[in-house]
């Protein structure tokens, strides 16, 4: 019988952590984006005061981890004019906007990213441009993805979306076998996106993230801890409109 795993709150140093007690061997702290919330995930035999002790041994780390994302919070908003720096498949790009009679247009190519759109259009509508091709462009990735790793994996995703989200890169619906990836995933480089669809996959063989669904990771894609650390190497935050 699988039990629920019990979620609980504890104050730190002035900082509110949740905690997430289940069926684990070992603690794992994360602080996450975009507003550096806390969260331990422990083993249910851990008492408070123990979690109290590991994490006052972290404070510094914690604390660093929220100043970073607080510095992102505070990068000045995108105007969707030339000459700003924008990001597709982990690039760089110098945006170019350019007026023309027709829909939206977009392409990336050498230093520049080109954003054509009719003559008047305002910075909403130059940001609905940008962000309705990135999500197209992680639409036509994934159905490749997806039938590269079903029979690597032997789970079968009924459905799949695509949308933007403020606080995860993925997220999956194990009961449905439905999965929703970040359009975000468009500015990264292609195997973030790639780890993310695994990890997400992943969850119809083992829905938490313990031991088991890490050793699944490593059988199925040896280099996921890198692609994370590189995925989250700056906050969603940071690169989101």
């Amino acid at each position: 019988m699988v039990v629920a795993a019990k979620t609980s709150q504890l104050q730190v140093g002035g900082i509110e952590v949740e905690i997430i007690r289940k069926d684990i061997k070992n603690l794992h702290l994360s602080v996450r984006p975009p507003d550096g919330r806390v969260r331990v995930s422990a083993p249910r035999n851990v008492d408070d005061e123990a979690l109290r002790l590991a994490l006052v041994s972290r404070l510094n780390w914690i604390n660093k981890k929220q100043r970073m994302f607080q510095e992102a919070e505070r990068q000045p908003e995108r105007e969707m004019v030339s000459g700003e720096s924008h990001y597709f498949r982990g690039r760089r790009y110098r945006l170019v906007v350019e007026e023309h009679d027709g829909s939206p247009c977009i392409s990336a190519g050498g230093e520049f990213l080109h954003v054509g759109v009719r003559p008047g259009t305002d910075r909403e509508g130059r940001v609905k441009a940008m962000n309705d091709w990135y999500r197209q462009h992680v639409k036509d990735e994934i159905p490749g993805l997806v039938g590269k790793w079903e029979p690597v994996m032997g789970v079968s995703v009924a459905d799949w979306g695509v949308k933007r989200m403020k606080t995860r890169w993925g997220s999956c619906n194990v009961r449905a076998r439905r999965i929703w990836l970040n359009s975000e995933l468009a500015k990264k480089p292609p195997g973030c996106l790639e780890y993310v669809l695994v990890h997400e996959m992943a969850h119809l063989l083992e829905r938490g993230h313990g031991d088991g669904f890490k050793s699944l990771m490593d059988r199925f894609l040896p280099s996921w801890r890198l692609r994370q650390a590189e995925l989250e190497s700056h906050p969603l935050s940071q690169e989101a409109w």
